[in-house]
């Protein structure tokens, strides 16, 4: 019985990740992400303008939504609350996948920022499309792999409790 209650829980947590997940979590993760990537490339003497925008050697950056890759912090809450683990182990699998997003993104910022400033518009328009079409779903997915083996996750999101919800079914008709 717990378990259909937890299940619940975490199906209604996923949904609204998914539905409200960008409007939570943007205000939070874009100003960090922001003034980390301002700091990070500070050798390239940035130029603060706004809280979303900074000029490096007269070309004017401007940090829209998409740069927090929120999406990536969506994914990754459904994920976790897609399998059956205990709520301590829920939230050490969320701090530490989000602070490797994080790192992530600032990497991928850092790059294309100084592709754009060193070299042309035309690196950064292919890395840019580099990292959002390919790139950024490959480290979502090995990003999960790392954490359950790290945390010693044995579910499969989805699929583990669609099983167990079919053997609850048919124990309930026997």
């Amino acid at each position: 019985m717990r378990y259909r209650y937890r299940l619940a829980l975490r199906l209604s947590i996923a949904l609204l990740a998914t539905a409200f997940g960008i409007k939570l979590i943007y205000p939070i993760i874009s100003p960090i992400t922001f003034y980390f990537s301002y700091y990070s490339v500070s050798f390239l003497s940035p130029k603060l303008i706004n809280s979303t925008s900074f000029a490096i050697e007269n070309i004017t950056l401007i940090f829209i939504p998409a740069c927090a890759a929120a999406s990536a912090y969506i994914l990754l809450i459904i994920l976790i609350a897609t399998v059956d683990i205990k709520l301590k182990k829920m939230l050490n699998v969320l701090i530490a996948g989000s602070l490797l997003i994080l790192i992530a993104n600032i990497i991928r910022i850092d790059i294309l920022i100084i592709a754009l400033v060193k070299y042309s518009s035309n690196l950064f328009n292919t890395l840019h499309l580099f990292f959002w079409k390919i790139l950024s779903t490959i480290y979502v997915v090995l990003l999960w792999i790392f954490l359950t083996k790290k945390f010693k996750i044995k579910d499969i999101p989805v699929y583990t409790d669609f099983r167990r919800v079919l053997e609850i079914y048919k124990k309930s008709k026997n």
